[in-house]
């Protein structure tokens, strides 16, 4: 079997791949909304590929991994990964866990950093009735996550919150950072205790921080929220776009109090996760197959996490439904360190019609069952899929 084609195109907001094949098999993969630039990015790999054979995955992508970043970089060959394993899958007519070792689950737990609610306010009563809704929602969530600090607008909204300049670039991930004020301090703490006497202990409650706090700040807001038993604190530091990790000073954090500590959806390669589980610098990482190199390198990093003691929370909020598949076969698979990984949608929401595959409902009590449909077992319907295609992606499907 070779390699014979690279195509991308956009459908929505999001990139999509396509690697095509000379034995019948195509593979798909979805890269995460909001990067449509990538585009041209993916392209540049496909004289790389062609006479490949995609289920040697390995041999492949040490033709390809060096050319990778951190967020938002490693998505191009991440995506590649990720639709490499689909052809494996579909050519062994096994679904792409079974290539990875085998289920440890039947079921994987997500959590909610996707079905969202609009926003009437960023007082404490406005985050109330927020997670009373994500606690609503037909899904039966058991994590939700909520943004927050500098992670949300209550940088901005409220009057005094931080010793700083809120930035006005309107650019997904610009980072505002800071001393954060009494105030703003308080504010963050009484916003808490607002949506845990909703949740009680039924529902747990993580918290997208940053990045952006400073280290004074972080040590005293892990501590101060320790009596909520939440779920992690995430990014406080890095994290998000930034292209570096300062894992010494998320372990000055982690030394300094109970409350979980998360980070690592912006880290590309296992290589730049060493210094945060070695040193044990976080209690949770959170690495984003779709960024951090594509599913195999998620486990690799799940495991040797494992052997250290630490959690493993996958990223993933904005990979749409092929990213949804590619997440469901990978966690599937992770060793008991894994809590959950993070619950992603089809935008637009004719996403769903595109594709085939998906169980229905798709989440149950917080879990999906993890599907036996060989590949990643979602599969783009191109009858359906075409009419979404712009001009300039019409021979996608060609």
């Amino acid at each position: 079997m070779k390699i014979v084609d690279l195509k991308c195109a956009i459908l929505g907001k999001s990139p999509v791949v396509r690697i095509v094949t000379n034995a019948g098999f195509d593979g798909y993969a979805q890269v995460e909304t909001w990067k449509t630039f990538l585009k041209p990015h993916i392209l540049a790999f496909r004289d790389a590929l062609l006479g490949e054979d995609p289920t040697d995955v390995e041999r492949v992508m040490l033709k390809i991994r060096q050319r990778g970043g951190f967020k938002p970089w490693g998505a191009a060959v991440s995506v590649i990964e990720i639709a490499l394993w689909d052809i494996a899958g579909k050519a062994a007519g096994l679904p792409v866990y079974k290539l990875l070792g085998g289920k440890v689950r039947d079921k994987v737990r997500v959590y909610n950093g996707a079905v969202r609610f609009p926003f009437a306010g960023y007082e404490p009563d406005d985050y109330a009735e927020d997670v009373r809704q994500m606690a609503a929602s037909p899904e039966g969530f058991t994590i939700v996550k909520q943004p927050i600090g500098f992670h949300s607008p209550m940088k901005r909204e409220i009057p005094g919150f931080y010793y700083g300049e809120p930035g006005k670039s309107a650019f997904h991930g610009a980072l505002d950072r800071g001393l954060v004020t009494e105030r703003g301090f308080k504010h963050v703490v009484a916003c808490v205790e607002a949506m845990k006497n909703v949740l009680g202990d039924k529902v747990g409650l993580a918290l997208d921080c940053g990045p952006g706090w400073a280290v004074p700040d972080a040590i005293r807001l892990a501590r101060a929220l320790e009596p909520y038993n939440l779920m992690w604190l995430e990014d406080l530091i890095t994290g998000d776009y930034v292209p570096y990790v300062n894992a010494d000073l998320y372990r000055e954090v982690t030394r300094a109090a109970s409350t979980p500590i998360h980070t690592g959806e912006q880290i590309y390669l296992r290589q730049n996760f060493k210094q945060l589980i070695e040193g044990h610098a976080v209690h949770i990482i959170g690495p984003d197959p779709g960024d951090v190199g594509g599913i195999a390198e998620l486990k690799w990093i799940a495991e040797y996490a494992d052997l250290h003691g630490i959690l493993i929370a996958p990223h993933g909020t904005a990979n749409g439904l092929l990213g949804l598949a590619a997440l469901v076969q990978v966690c599937a698979t992770l060793p008991h360190n894994f809590i959950a990984f993070e619950y992603t949608i089809g935008e637009p929401h004719w996403w769903y019609e595109i594709v085939e595959g998906l169980p229905d409902p798709i989440v149950k009590d917080g879990m999906i069952t993890v599907w036996d449909r060989p590949g990643m077992g979602v599969d783009l319907i191109p009858e359906k899929a075409r009419h979404h295609l712009g001009d300039e992606d019409r021979e996608f499907f060609s």
